[in-house]
């Protein structure tokens, strides 16, 4: 249990009501001979040796911009003391952040041999944004049928260099390498794959994307690190857009895709650098009952933590998408910028988890109609067979519990449900 002001204030302990998974036999003796080493040295998480083992490994030096340099030094603090990193988690995040830092080296040389890739044109991109765990991930999928659009998938935001090229896309030996990377996560924790398909040719959240700027939602979703989650949210998030728009730029240079398909939750606290980064950007925002939203991701965020380290789980490390008041604050304000003229209501759709869940092809006809997309018979076809081939609970039900203290939140959000017609799903 934390004690933190917030906890002591009355604020709803979701991780009272979270329950750890058993782990694998594999992993638990693999961790349990961890405690036996002196891991800081087996297996160093410092800054200094991170970035010395990825100079080593590309024989190039130079990062680019210094963003990084300051979120990585913060989170590398965490990992190494507070975040308690059994040994399969130091594995893990080590992978991690040599392979984020490498790229930020192979990336920076890239353009400098080839200068003319930022004159790449990023041209009308689509955002999904909306609260975690309200069907941005389904809605995103189903959108990526439709061959007009483009998606950077998961081995592509993985290993952006050297550039995919259209010929040899579907062949690329990256794809395997990056399936296996990310499908680790369910063999760590078997009931994640409940909750989240992973897969090397799967859609990649801009999450992942982004950190290659080492400022990321999806650094601070795997562990509880509480100087970095600090630094996260108080960043300026406009260089990590710009190192966003420059993938893009690398990922179509030598594969031209249509207009780009894309999405993240955390997209919608930042729509205003978003729109400012990509001023032609069409937004979707997808609508669900936020006390349904906050227990499936505290029960998500659990198992992430859980990956890598037998820390108690404490959900005021995240609290920004767990809490009631932070929850409801930040759909008021996106709700105030549609109103003030901040993000035009002819660039934003909405869409509904529900109706998503009813009547899918329903759904995604809306949105065509708001921005006068045509729907091809094609693309509505692969949306039928995709969704036909992925029925409900394909890879078992995810379970979580919402408790009457949660309830307690709904008046939090009244304003948001009624504005937005959001049923109660509890």
């Amino acid at each position: 249990m934390s004690d933190s002001p917030s906890a002591a204030s009355g604020d709803v302990d979701r991780q009272a009501s979270w329950q750890a998974p058993a782990r694998p036999e594999w992993l638990e003796a693999l961790n349990r001979e961890g405690e036996c080493l002196d891991l800081s040295s087996t297996v160093p998480l410092d800054a200094a040796s991170l970035i010395a083992t990825a100079t080593r490994n590309t024989g190039l030096s130079d990062f680019g911009e210094d963003h990084w340099r300051d979120p990585l030094e913060a989170l590398c603090r965490d990992i190494d003391g507070p975040a308690e990193l059994t040994l399969m988690g130091r594995l893990m995040t080590r992978s991690d952040l040599l392979g984020w830092l490498e790229n930020r080296l192979q990336i920076t040389e890239l353009l400098k041999q080839h200068p003319e890739i930022l004159d790449e044109k990023i041209e009308r991109p689509v955002f999904i944004v909306g609260l975690p765990r309200s069907g941005t991930s389904i809605l995103f999928e189903v959108l990526s049928q439709d061959p007009a659009c483009g998606v950077p998938e998961t081995w592509e935001a993985l290993f952006p260099c050297p550039p995919p090229t259209a010929e040899g896309y579907d062949s690329d030996p990256r794809i395997a390498r990056a399936h296996e990377l990310v499908t680790q996560w369910n063999r760590v924790v078997p009931e994640f794959a409940t909750m989240h398909e992973m897969g090397g040719r799967i859609p990649a959240e801009c999450g992942l994307i982004m950190a290659n700027s080492f400022i990321s939602d999806h650094i601070a979703s795997l562990h509880q690190a509480p100087e970095y989650g600090g630094l996260y949210a108080t960043a300026d998030m406009r260089p990590a857009y710009r190192d966003h728009e420059t993938i893009l730029k690398i990922l179509q240079w030598k594969n031209p895709r249509g207009h780009w398909l894309l999405k993240a939750p955390a997209h919608q606290n930042h729509l205003d650098i978003l729109l400012e980064t990509y001023p032609d950007a069409r937004i979707i925002q997808t609508h669900r009952d936020p006390i349904k939203c906050m227990a499936s991701t505290t029960s998500l965020m659990g198992c992430l933590y859980y990956m890598r380290s037998d820390l108690p789980f404490d959900s005021d490390a995240f609290e920004d998408i767990m809490k009631g008041p932070a929850t409801a604050a930040r759909l008021d304000r996106v709700m105030a910028q549609r109103k003030d003229g901040t993000i035009p209501e002819a660039r934003i759709c909405d869409s509904r988890f529900q109706e998503l869940m009813d009547d899918p092809l329903a759904c995604v006809e809306g949105i065509y109609a708001h921005f006068d997309w045509k729907l091809s018979e094609e693309a509505r076809t692969r949306m039928q067979q995709y969704l036909a081939a992925k029925p409900k609970d394909k890879f078992g039900a995810h379970q979580y519990r919402v408790g009457e203290e949660e309830l307690e939140e709904r008046k939090l959000f009244r304003n948001y449900q009624e504005t937005h017609g959001v049923p109660d799903e509890v």
